[in-house]
């Protein structure tokens, strides 16, 4: 018969398996807590990665007060503007992916791939879409001296001047830049791009006769549309805009398929977990939907979207192919 001894456990041992085991509760309590803790439950921060005041955080901001109303946490906006859009874009992708920190993003997100030698970042792989939330159209705008009330004889026109015409734009690469080059390439003119450092500037400038033509974002030229200071001979977009019911689009003007928005969107980091995105969605689909931001968007020239995660996903990747063979025809390429 084999006889078992147990050694008695010394008080030490025992306190210390016994802390250790209340360590373990607490972290799996805590845990588990955070874990069933609903979304949100504290502020989220929007990173606009544009100044303030400009066309795309009027839009934001419009769309991120709504969305704390509905969701009874504030969801405050962080301008964080340069590189055209990319120093904001970066600060979301080193974020944590907890659906606290989004990124209202535009169509420049897909034109800095071809753009940059060297991003620092990859909009597929680091990023996750949210949802497609706005377009702000660009307009073909004259100045008040050019002798055409048409598309067709602004071409006329343009083609009667070649080398002599010149259309600004908010910079190499902004999509006003590739828009009017699209214009300039697809009527076969010969026209001079001088890049200004945002539209303002280069509005005064088309007021002013220095340059002649322009497509910049509506919301930009509508002041100087409406008072007769600058003439407004058609919208990129599919259908004719509710503010400007009489401006035909450069589809009806004999360019079919042509369309260019500066459209904007929400994405946050990538591996964010599927439930936060979708409750995401669903109160930018709600903000989208109501009456009084559709108002709000409309007074700036900007048209409500929507989407979902996927549809959004979709778009990127078709707008990444498009602005990629776009670039690669300007020969533009800007160092970060």
């Amino acid at each position: 018969m084999t006889t078992f001894f147990f050694r008695p456990i010394s008080r030490r041992v025992a306190t210390t398996a016994a802390l250790v085991a209340l360590a373990g509760a607490a972290t799996l309590t805590h845990t588990v807590a955070l874990a069933q803790a609903p979304f949100p439950s504290k502020s989220i921060t929007m990173i606009v990665p544009f100044p303030p005041g400009g066309p795309t955080d009027l839009v934001a901001r419009v769309i991120a007060q709504k969305m704390s109303e509905s969701m009874g946490q504030s969801v405050v906006v962080d301008n964080r503007g340069g590189a055209n859009g990319n120093l904001g874009a970066m600060l979301a992708v080193r974020a944590a992916s907890d659906g606290y920190t989004l990124l209202y993003n535009t169509s420049s997100i897909t034109l800095s791939p071809a753009l940059y030698k060297s991003l620092s970042y990859d909009v597929k792989r680091d990023l996750a879409p949210v949802a497609l939330t706005a377009v702000v159209p660009l307009a073909l705008v004259v100045g008040p001296n050019v002798p055409a009330n048409t598309v067709s004889e602004f071409i006329a026109y343009a083609k009667a001047n070649p080398g002599k015409l010149s259309y600004g734009s908010a910079g190499n690469g902004n999509v006003t830049h590739l828009g009017a080059f699209q214009f300039v390439r697809a009527n076969g003119l010969d026209a001079v791009h001088i890049p200004y450092k945002g539209s303002a500037p280069a509005d005064i400038d088309l007021v002013g006769g220095q340059i002649q033509f322009m497509t910049d974002t509506v919301n930009s030229v509508m002041p100087f549309v409406r008072d007769k200071r600058l003439k407004m001979l058609a919208v990129t977009t599919p259908k004719r805009m509710s503010l400007f019911p009489d401006v035909p689009t450069l589809a009806e003007s004999g360019m079919p398929g042509f369309e260019v928005g500066a459209w904007q969107g929400l994405m946050v980091p990538a591996n964010t977990p599927k439930p936060i995105i979708q409750r995401l969605n669903a109160e930018v689909m709600k903000a989208l939907q109501s009456s009084d931001v559709r108002q709000k968007l409309a007074l700036q020239g900007a048209e409500p979207l929507g989407s979902t995660p996927e549809a959004y996903g979709e778009y990127i990747q078709k707008e990444l192919t498009r602005w990629d063979n776009v670039v690669k025809q300007t020969g533009i390429t800007l160092d970060q």
